[in-house]
């Protein structure tokens, strides 16, 4: 019993140096990880609004519609439901691994009766219970190890399930501001169909007079039908849009939800902190180093299988042929024990065990630069691209305003014989293509605004 003891407590000072252990490798992750990142710049390059990082982007698009799509797609959305369970499958795993750390307590019981074929002897019954504990004394740290991986490796699926939350999030507004520019360039193609069908009317008009050519007449009609054309492609698109945002939301595609009418105003630019804070900031990121961490964990636990283990059982139990006397402690008995197995040939396997974490480490730390480089180059790209994005709708805006000028002037000329009907339906082309170029890029500022919100890390 001692001896038992004594295993016991050495067995318990191995654990406190185990713990401490987990603390060094927690430390150890992170700085190898931040080792293995190029250097950073001090500030974004494209950064025109310094300050900390806001949440709650949504909201600044000042769309309360956009809000309650958003909260129910969070709430619904299918893919999200999917990342949920998997947070929950790998909590019940760390609980899993830890629970090894605990002994394993087990009851039996049984019962029999014996006799002879001979009719003349007599039958016995037997009757027995007892209780069972194991328990593995965690000497090198190994059962530990694993408990950590798998709480590490839960963090990250809980990381993970927070971007996935955040991307959801913006791909719903994404969808949402697609479904509004769809129904406008619908109704831009129809303005030019609507404008055509005026001119066809003058120019039937004009030909029964005399006054255009046949050649006037045809071009118009095979404008009208390729403006036809469009106005059915784009509704097409516009129901499609509805379509997919109700997927987004979980919802029943029946392209049946309701969206504003025109686009959003563009909010401010957001303030876009310092390369630095978004390492701690994006989730994505935050996974990334937390697999480092359950990596290097991992190693440890293929490292200490190879050392020898150290189990401790005990037994209590009774037996008895009467059901009255099983539990009387006459009938009792114990027993305590301990069992040292060390491993002395397996083939390679536990050293392969080794070798296999030491290279899942490795891709670990890849993976986490690959990530950061990657959110490095969302925001940078991003920024550039808002400010590229806001110039060109500036000069496109100016185009579209000096069009509309060009065909009032048009129009008059082509009233008053001064031009000819090629020229107006040429302007007018112009006039409709540069509108639809302002709703596209109206459209895509909005979303470069929240993939850029998304890229910074920030929650919606």
């Amino acid at each position: 019993m001692q001896k038992l003891v004594i295993v016991f407590t050495l067995a318990t000072l191995l654990g406190a140096c185990s713990s401490t252990r987990q603390s060094e490798i927690e430390s150890e992750a992170s700085s190898i990880a931040r080792d293995a990142l190029p250097e950073m710049r001090e500030a974004w390059r494209g950064a025109s609004a310094a300050g900390a990082v806001q949440i709650g982007w949504i909201s600044a698009f000042n769309d309360p519609l956009l809000d309650g799509l958003v909260v129910e797609a969070v709430s619904h959305n299918l893919d999200l439901q999917v990342a949920a369970a998997n947070v929950e499958r790998a909590r019940a795993l760390a609980r899993q691994a830890g629970a090894n750390l605990a002994p394993a307590v087990n009851l039996s019981g049984g019962g029999g009766r014996t006799g002879s074929l001979d009719s003349g002897s007599g039958n016995a019954t037997s009757l027995n219970v007892g209780l069972q504990v194991s328990w593995e004394a965690d000497l090198w740290g190994r059962i530990r190890a694993g408990t950590a991986q798998a709480s590490l490796s839960a963090e990250a699926a809980e990381a993970d399930y927070q971007f996935a939350q955040y991307s959801i999030a913006a791909n719903t507004a994404i969808a949402y501001f697609a479904a509004i520019e769809a129904n406008n360039q619908t109704k831009t193609a129809e303005k030019n169909l609507m404008i055509l069908q005026k001119t066809l009317k003058i120019v039937q008009a004009r030909y029964t007079e005399g006054m255009s050519s046949a050649q006037d007449l045809a071009l118009t009609r095979s404008d009208i039908a390729s403006a036809k054309e469009r106005v059915e492609a784009l509704k097409n698109a516009y129901v499609n849009a509805l379509r997919s945002l109700e997927l987004l939301l979980g919802r029943y595609p029946g392209a049946e939800i309701s969206i504003r009418e025109d686009l959003p105003q563009l909010p401010p630019a957001p303030p876009v902190g310092l390369p630095g804070e978004l390492l701690e900031r994006r989730p994505d990121i935050v996974a990334a180093e937390r697999r480092i961490a359950a990596a290097f964990n991992a190693v440890d636990k293929a490292k200490a299988a190879k050392l020898p283990s150290l189990s401790l059982t005990g037994s209590l139990g009774g037996a008895s042929g009467d059901l009255s006397n099983l539990l009387d402690p006459a009938n009792a008995a114990w027993s305590l024990g301990s069992n040292l197995l060390a491993p002395l040939f397996d083939g390679g396997a536990r050293q392969e065990s080794v070798n296999i974490a030491t290279a899942e480490q490795k891709a670990a730390v890849a993976q986490y630069v690959d990530a950061a480089l990657s959110a490095f180059g969302d925001v940078e790209s991003g920024l550039e691209l808002s400010e590229s994005l806001r110039l060109r709708l500036e000069s496109l805006e100016e185009a579209s305003a000096q069009a509309a000028e060009a065909y009032r002037l048009a129009e008059i000329l082509h009233k008053e014989g001064e031009s000819s009907l090629l020229d107006l339906l040429a302007v007018q082309q112009r006039l409709i293509s540069a509108e639809s170029n302002v709703i596209s890029l109206q459209r895509a500022l909005l979303g470069q605004r929240v993939a850029l919100n998304l890229a910074l890390g920030g929650e919606w």
